[in-house]
């Protein structure tokens, strides 16, 4: 009787031992690919990439990299999924909570966000991957509008881009430089296609606009209409360049707009920056950047912004410390200074 038992309670362990391993083998792939969720290395999950409303570059651009990364996996069992959101502070505030994987946003934005200042209510641990295309921004207006200089902005309707996507970071700046502030004139929110539309009917006097060259929202502005582009003061923009990392002197080249007949100087505002929560998996920041930089010529077939994915501009400094996954990568294909020049700027400096 006695051995009976004990062969009796030998197969039920056994049996129970076998539906546990059966039970821990089954976890579905929606458990194991949440956004933000832990995974080992390259295994499978599902990455969210947020951008920005249509009508900008970033939503083009983040769509062209998703489907880059997604199409070029190799042997990564990711599957990436571009996101239309609000923008780089949606962005931001969603990679902290673990809601996105990656994200584009303008490095200007990033640059306080890290730091906690200009209202962010806390410093936000964020970090690049790669720093891509410039910002360039453009003030526009109808011609004959009277408008060609920033101030003669003072008591007009100006739409200062889309509510909750942060142009103000370094719209203030720029006013500021100029003498200007946001209570100078009646700040309109609206997305950029929206802006173009605005400008038309006459609902705005001049628009803030601008992405990655070319930027959609401009050209449909400068070919359905007759419009102005309204000048930095090359005094301002030195001031702006001096103090702030994620400025930068640009000059948009002649017949890139209709109209725009000359190179037009004007400022990077912010580069475009790929960039993930601080504490991301370095193996799969490793494999983004890789992918990417192994495939940049397929996002130059789908935006012009891909020609960014360079050995100039990749390691680019725009004020955010880089991701440690990032940087072993462009550590092992030779192009990270050895100095550590890139990143010079630390949160809360």
């Amino acid at each position: 009787m006695l051995e009976c038992n004990i062969v009796k309670n030998a197969r039920l362990l056994v049996a129970a031992t076998l539906a546990a391993a059966l039970i821990a083998g089954c976890s579905s792939p929606e458990q194991e690919g949440t956004p933000g969720a832990a995974s080992s290395g390259t295994s499978k999950r599902f990455l969210s990439m947020g951008t920005a409303p249509p009508g900008g570059a970033f939503f083009v651009v983040g769509g062209a990299l998703a489907e880059v990364l997604d199409d070029n996996k190799g042997t990564n069992g990711w599957s990436i999924t571009a996101e239309a959101t609000k923008g780089t502070q949606e962005n931001i505030r969603r990679l902290s909570r673990g809601e996105l994987d990656l994200a584009l946003a303008n490095a200007a934005i990033t640059y306080f966000a890290i730091r906690g200042e200009e209202g962010w209510e806390q410093k936000h641990d964020v970090k690049n991957v790669m720093t891509l295309a410039p910002n360039v921004a453009l003030f526009l207006t109808p011609k004959g509008s009277g408008l060609t200089k920033m101030a003669d902005l003072r008591g007009k309707r100006v739409v200062i881009g889309p509510a909750g996507a942060g142009f103000e970071f370094f719209l203030r700046p720029i006013l500021a430089a100029h003498g200007l502030a946001l209570t100078d004139f009646t700040a309109l929110n609206a997305s950029q296609s929206s802006a173009v539309d605005m400008l038309a009917d006459g609902s705005a006097d001049a628009v803030f606009v601008g992405g990655a060259v070319p930027t959609a929202s401009i050209t449909q502005a400068a070919t359905s209409q007759d419009i102005t582009f309204i000048s930095f003061e090359p005094q301002a923009i030195d001031q702006l360049v001096a103090r702030y990392p994620f400025f930068e002197k640009v000059t948009v080249p002649a017949g890139t707009y209709k109209g725009m007949d000359a190179g037009f100087p004007t400022l990077n505002v912010g580069s475009m920056h790929l960039i993930a929560a601080g504490n991301a998996e370095d193996e799969m920041v490793y494999q983004v950047a890789k992918t990417l930089w192994e495939n940049r010529a397929k996002v130059v077939e789908k935006h012009a912004a891909g020609k960014a994915i360079n050995e100039k501009v990749v390691i680019k400094d725009p004020g955010t410390p880089f991701h440690p996954g990032a940087i072993r990568f462009y550590r092992e294909i030779g192009i990270w200074p050895e100095q550590g020049t890139a990143p010079a700027a630390q949160p809360g400096s």
